[in-house]
């Protein structure tokens, strides 16, 4: 994993960071190839209120980066991240799965004190 921050930014920040397996680079990677003009595709995850738990994940495609985001690197995929969310994310490891019944991106969040069935909604 690469930080593309520049060393200003990095130095403003604590190293707060998350991380994605191999399963989850190579998804991500396929998912994008899907999109039109992929070149300049990142992905972005964060974290918004709502769910069973009162925060949800959230993953989406995104073309831009805002002034305080996080930019990391893995594998020439890049991954955005909004500070507020990195907050609630540090230490999670993003993992994709094939199984039947349970398979998807799954997050492994170390600060999560509850998670719902569902797999994207949790407390802390």
């Amino acid at each position: 994993m690469t930080d593309v921050n520049t060393e200003e930014k990095q130095s403003a920040r604590t190293q707060e960071t998350i991380s994605l397996t191999p399963a989850a680079i190579t998804e991500v990677k396929r998912l994008i190839s899907q999109q039109k003009n992929s070149a300049d595709v990142m992905l972005r995850v964060g974290v918004q209120g709502g769910g069973c738990g009162g925060l949800t994940y959230k993953m989406e495609f995104s073309r831009s980066v805002d002034e305080f985001d996080r930019v990391l690197e893995f594998d020439g995929l890049k991954v955005v991240i909004d500070p507020k969310s990195l907050i609630y994310m540090n230490g999670t490891t993003i993992d994709f799965s094939t199984e039947i019944l349970t398979g998807g991106f799954k997050f492994n969040n170390p600060i999560s004190k509850r998670s719902c069935g569902c797999g994207t909604s949790f407390s802390v």
